[in-house]
């Protein structure tokens, strides 16, 4: 046998043992005649003694960095003990060794702090997997997977596979396509998500499905995207939105037990998609901490001009709030003794072009009760204060507002409260705060289009009491002007999102599930008979057949592992992801196909 124990196995109790180790040397330690070798593999480090027969034997034939050995020989307690290693108590005084490979120079260092590149690490990722930084993402990928897996079982949920080559129906992202050789001039898609196959799995009767499964989005990439993705996807029958939220809770909260050691006790907190637009700027809401947005100015949007907030600010001839269509406050608790150089160096934080503002306001609200502004010409102490008491600030904290159009201005000022909260401490990686964000509006008005779109999907069900709204109310917008005062504006999804950190993580809704509503839908959505017939007609043939009430949700599951793992990029998660161009560098691919290849397509490139 190769090796009778791995590398990280053996301690003070295995003393006086003959043992078989096999593994990569990791650091060469000479010291006149004795070398210390590092040997590690997957489970472990474990420190290797050569004596003065073999450490000639090294002079004769020395080893390398990533060479494969097999050593024999027996466990002895360390003199300098390493407490930082698990096996830092023994060592293996080697009396056999065998070079089962050699390994050329590594183009970079393989250890926790390496030397690497981004570029140089994913072109080599290989070896990059064999760092401990990166094994211990897999082996939290895994550890999420695993209890995943346990908790559904646990819940009757039952794993079936659906397909990857399936019809393409492009709406929202780009699919990608794969062409048929055996049906020339046609082509399959790569599924986005396994949405109909899940519907059509609970028409046929099972009730409780998930998958830990594919799915393909031919997007622009960021950090929290990759063009080949993992979700969680689930769907149940015969509920409601209640059961799907708590049936959820569940399993995030099992996966925080079992992968964490977090016992999540905390209520779930609630929210509204308006409410959360309407106090932090975005639809998923980092809520670890407080600093919500008030508009200090009459709002015009379609998810705010049902409030009645005051007007604070206008009319005091100060263009840039007058001329403004939105002034958004924040109070930063504790920051009033800001010095100019620290406002300054904010107000250039939100100039640039990610953010887009032309400037920034701020009020002190100073310790000693009086309040100190960049607009003091302008706006009396009083009125100042105002404003510091409808922003709920105190005294020690410093307000800062932005102005301009609204949704540049709510998105920016959206920025900005996270990236304060970062600087305060707020938003640790160790902490974890979970919300569903619920009531999404159902449609969005496509402007260059004259028409609705589908927020979620087009499978998600109205809520009940917009259902009537929206079957007795042709789509149709006559005057785009007014496009807010339709029916179809305020129809609301059965809709949810849970959101951890800041982080949407899960979204799913209660489906259509009969064939007259769905058509509704489609229609909604600028779909004639025929189109609807060629695109979806086997979904709204199966509703013909009892189709059961219905919802699911999927996690992002990449998302979710880069989050619990304290990780910004869900590529630090992935065991072979792709680049921010979407390539695969240790591949290379994309890449060309021969002309064989593609006269078995019958397809003719035609590159301009």
């Amino acid at each position: 046998m190769y090796r009778s124990h791995t590398c990280g196995e053996l301690r003070i109790k295995n003393v006086q043992e003959t043992v078989i180790l096999a593994g990569w040397v990791q650091t060469i330690r000479k010291f006149g005649s004795i070398t210390f070798i590092d040997l590690r593999d997957r489970y472990g480090v474990t420190q290797l003694l050569f004596g003065e027969e073999l450490n000639k034997q090294l002079d004769e034939n020395p080893l390398g960095r990533e060479y494969v050995l097999q050593v024999k020989g027996i466990v002895t307690e360390r003199s300098n003990k390493n407490k930082n290693i698990a096996t830092g108590d023994i060592e293996i005084t080697v009396n056999e060794l065998s070079i089962l490979n050699k390994s050329a120079i590594p183009p970079f260092t393989i250890s926790d702090e390496t030397d690497g590149g981004d570029d140089v690490r994913m072109k080599y990722r290989y070896l990059d997997l064999r760092r401990n930084a990166v094994k211990k993402n897999l082996e939290l990928r895994y550890a999420v997977s695993r209890s995943t897996r346990n908790y559904l079982h646990e819940n009757n949920f039952m794993d079936i596979e659906t397909p990857f080559l399936i019809k393409s129906t492009p709406e929202g992202a780009r699919d990608f396509v794969v062409p048929s050789r055996m049906n020339p001039g046609q082509f399959y898609a790569l599924p986005q998500s396994p949405q109909t196959f899940k519907q059509l799995l609970m028409v046929s009767g099972y009730d409780r499905y998930y998958q830990i499964v594919k799915c393909f989005r031919d997007e622009d990439l960021r950090a929290d995207r990759q063009p080949e993705f993992t979700q969680i996807d689930c769907e149940m029958s015969f509920v409601e939105q209640e059961d799907i939220l708590n049936m959820f809770e569940g399993l995030v909260k099992r996966i925080f037990k079992d992968v964490k050691n977090i016992d999540y006790t905390d209520t779930v907190e609630r929210m509204t998609w308006e409410d959360a637009m309407w106090n932090f700027g975005n639809d998923k809401p980092d809520i670890r901490f407080g600093m919500q947005l008030l508009n200090i100015k009459k709002p015009a949007s379609v998810y705010i001009n049902k409030k009645d907030q005051p007007e604070l600010v206008s009319g005091a001839d100060f263009k840039v709030f007058d001329e403004a269509e939105t002034v958004i406050a924040i109070a930063v608790p504790g920051c009033s003794e800001y010095s100019r150089k620290q406002t300054d160096e904010i107000t250039e934080w939100v100039k640039r072009p990610q953010i887009g503002m032309k400037g920034l306001v701020f009020i002190k609200c100073n310790l000693d009760g009086t309040f100190k502004s960049s607009v003091d010409k302008f706006y009396s102490e009083e009125k100042l204060k105002a404003i510091a008491t409808a922003a709920n600030a105190k005294t020690g904290d410093l307000i800062l507002i932005l102005a301009g159009a609204e949704e540049r201005t709510r998105k920016a000022s959206s920025e900005l409260r996270l990236e304060m909260g970062k600087r305060l401490g707020y938003r640790k990686d160790d902490e974890f705060k979970l919300l569903w964000v619920l009531d999404f509006p159902l449609f969005e008005y496509a402007e260059e289009e004259n028409r609705w779109v589908a927020r979620h999907h087009p499978f998600t069900s109205p809520k009940p009491s917009d259902i009537d709204t929206m079957i007795n109310n042709s789509p149709v917008i006559t005057d785009a002007s007014k496009y807010l005062e339709h029916p179809y504006a305020n129809i609301k999804a059965n809709a949810y999102d849970m959101v951890l950190n800041g982080n949407e993580i899960g979204g799913g809704s209660i489906r259509i599930f009969q064939r007259p509503l769905q058509e509704k839908m489609f229609e909604a959505l600028g779909m004639d008979e025929a189109e609807q017939q060629h695109k979806f007609g086997f979904l709204l043939g199966a509703f013909e057949y009892g189709a059961p009430p219905h919802g699911g949700l999927a996690f992002g599951f990449d998302r979710l592992c880069a989050i619990i793992g304290g990780s910004e990029s869900i590529r630090d998660f992935i065991a072979f992801p792709k680049n921010n161009s979407g390539r695969d560098v240790m591949l290379d691919a994309p890449s060309t196909i021969d002309a064989k290849q593609f006269d078995e397509l019958q397809i003719k490139l035609d590159l301009k």
